[in-house]
């Protein structure tokens, strides 16, 4: 490779029309003989033919990784086209440019090379003049503050002044790669030494710093050297770190893979036990829709009492519903409450912050069901003590039922006994009439002989006078007693449209009971939607914990033996699931024990309601029969024969 260079030297100096220099032609030959990687032609005084040919190959990669151009008396012209010649080179990392008396083109050459090369890791610019015009150093510290390799600068006697310092400062602030910085010899003064200080205290990268022969203070001086020794600390402090970390990360690396597997176990078991779940919960959901068919066929048959028992068997089966959807959530919530307390035990401070805010999301979301849980359990509550209330009016009903049927026999017989007294007093009026139209036969008898046809004749005027005396004062008794007998009716015919009236708004009721179910069932099928809604929110919550899980498993720093508590948590919920599930099955039955002593009750109450009201209507027809039998058996009907 070192051949290869001098044969493009040669070569591009017999290109260029140039002789060669003989000193360099020498220098290539000792550089390839000891096969190294450093080119040094310090001392050699290269023209600026030389230095343009030298840039032309710098312009390649060469094998050179140290360039020594220390004491070259390098011109103007010579400096700018050799520098220039490395500004896309890759391989020097070392450049010397001690004594070569560069100044304000040299500057701004070397700000341009620092702006673009990317490899340079050491530069010498010792015994130059670099910071006489302050323009051109302004150039070469913009370029340093935007070079991100440069680590070691060498900038001695280069008549660097206050002004320069301020500049040389407002590229340390920028640059975050030189960590060693040699100054000493320069005019950078009180004020220099300040700005250098402020930008210190915003560079951590820099520690090494010299600053001799300055005219400084020993407390500015002593103030740099305690910020320089602050970053060196943080310097080795990060390469410990760095060294940790890389340890920590292969660590973590194998917890990762370890875990991983774990993690994917895990999920499938948790899998395997929702689909079981799953199943549970469809064969009970097509249980209850059966029963819910059942029920529903056997509305049209039931009174008010019927709808009030189905309203309070549907709230309960709404409930139990509730309850066991609970139930689920409340196992997924503990088993995600485990896996959240797992993880958040090795995360760091941030992400138990974010853990701590999704446990009180997820407390949040279980008090909000135990508060609809809560008020499932008042309107239960309330349903059951309208049943009772309407079990009470039920009551209440058949005892004043009760009571006007005791009144209606009450009156019954009273009317009998007055219809016996009256028949009585009919009895003794014609009895008494009787003996006395003998006595007045007899008495006309006696007197017959004396006026035979004039008392004839007036006594058969005084019996129809008579008759029709008697006739009018009967017809008026049994007009009264047929006033009392309407009276007596239209009493039993207003108690029967109060009857009716009462059984009119107990089907009003009946009617606005059944709105009511509808109403409850339209807010069972709401809930179920919003169940299926806050179920689907829990498989994207799960879905999102499961990507959060797969990201944040590479920052664990979990132990070995977490792996046991693992196991048995994982144990624990497989026992708390199938207790659960058996729990589920024994309610399950209780319910459905219930629902048939519930319609088994429902069955007796309708028969009962049918045999009270096949005895009203039987007592209605008694009391019907008797009135008319009353009626045709009045006197009235005795007292037409004596008038024909």
């Amino acid at each position: 490779m070192m051949e290869d260079f001098r044969r493009t030297y040669l070569r591009l100096c017999k290109e260029v029309g140039v002789e060669p220099q003989e000193t360099v032609v020498a220098q290539l030959q000792e550089s390839r003989a000891a096969q190294g990687s450093r080119l040094d032609l310090s001392g050699q005084s290269l023209s600026a033919d030389t230095c343009s040919v030298l840039a032309r190959a710098f312009q390649k990669d060469t094998v050179f990784t140290e360039l020594l151009l220390s004491d070259c008396m390098l011109s103007e012209e010579g400096a700018k086209v050799l520098l220039s010649g490395l500004f896309g080179n890759t391989t020097v990392k070392v450049l010397d440019l001690k004594g070569n008396n560069l100044r304000s083109t040299g500057a701004e050459v070397l700000g341009k090379l620092l702006a673009r090369n990317k490899t340079l890791r050491r530069l010498v610019l010792e015994w130059n003049a670099l910071g006489v015009w302050d323009e051109a150093f302004s150039l070469f510290c913009e370029g340093l503050a935007s070079n991100s390799t440069l680590t070691q600068l060498d900038l001695r006697n280069n008549q660097i002044n206050h002004h320069g310092a301020a500049e040389l400062a407002l590229a340390l602030k920028r640059n975050t790669a030189v960590q060693a910085l040699d100054l000493r010899w320069n005019n950078i003064g009180l004020l220099g030494g300040r700005t250098l200080l402020e930008a210190l205290l915003k560079n951590n990268t820099l520690v090494q710093l010299e600053m001799a022969g300055n005219n400084i203070p020993s407390d500015t001086l002593k103030a740099l050297e305690q910020t320089t020794g602050h970053n060196s600390d943080r310097q080795s402090t990060l390469r410990d770190s760095r060294s940790r970390t890389q340890v920590l990360s292969k660590e973590i690396q194998t917890l990762k893979e370890e875990k991983g597997r774990q993690f994917l176990s895990l999920m499938e078991t948790i899998d395997r036990q929702r689909e079981e779940i799953g199943h549970s919960n469809g064969s009970t959901s097509i249980k209850l829709g059966q029963l819910q068919e059942a029920l529903n066929e056997r509305k049209s048959a039931v009174n008010s009492l019927t709808a009030k028992l189905q309203m309070t068997e549907a709230a309960l089966a709404l409930s139990e519903q509730k309850n066991h959807n609970m139930g689920e959530l409340l196992t997924r919530v503990k088993a995600e409450k485990d896996e959240q307390r797992e993880r958040q035990s090795r995360e760091r401070k941030k992400e138990q912050e974010d853990g701590a805010l999704r446990e009180g999301k997820l407390l949040r979301e279980i008090q909000n069901l135990k508060e609809t849980n809560a008020q499932l359990m008042n309107k239960v509550e309330e349903m059951e003590r309208r049943c009772k209330s309407q079990q009470q009016q039920i009551f209440e009903l058949k005892q004043e039922l009760t009571n006007s049927t005791a009144e209606l026999k009450l009156q019954l017989a009273q009317t009998e006994d007055r219809l016996e007294i009256e028949k009585r007093r009919s009895k003794q009026a014609l009895q008494d009439m009787d003996s006395l139209r003998q006595k007045e036969v007899e008495h006309v008898n006696r007197h017959l002989e004396e006026s035979e046809r004039a008392l004839q004749e007036r006594i058969f005027k005084l019996e129809g006078q008579r008759i029709q005396l008697e006739e009018q004062e009967n017809v008026s008794s049994l007009e009264e007693k047929l006033r009392s007998a309407r009276s007596l009716q239209q009493e039993v015919q207003l108690h029967c449209s109060q009857q009716k009236q009462t059984i009119s708004e107990l089907q009003a009721k009946n009617s606005q009971q059944s709105m009511e179910i509808n109403g409850l069932r339209r807010r069972t099928e709401e809930l179920q939607q919003e169940l299926l809604g806050k179920d689907q929110e829990k498989v994207a919550e799960l879905s999102r914990v499961r990507v959060e899980l797969q990201e944040q498993i590479g920052h664990l720093q979990a132990e070995r033996t977490a792996q046991g508590g693992l196991k048995e948590k994982i144990n624990a919920l497989e026992r708390e699931i199938k207790a659960l599930s058996s729990n589920h099955r024994e309610v399950l039955l209780d319910k459905e024990s219930q629902m048939s002593s519930v319609l088994e009750k429902v069955r007796l109450k309708e028969a009962e309601i049918q045999r009270m009201r096949e005895d009203e209507a039987q007592r209605a027809s008694y009391l019907q029969s008797a009135i008319l039998t009353y009626v045709q058996g009045s006197p009235l009907g005795h007292y037409g024969s004596p008038k024909k």
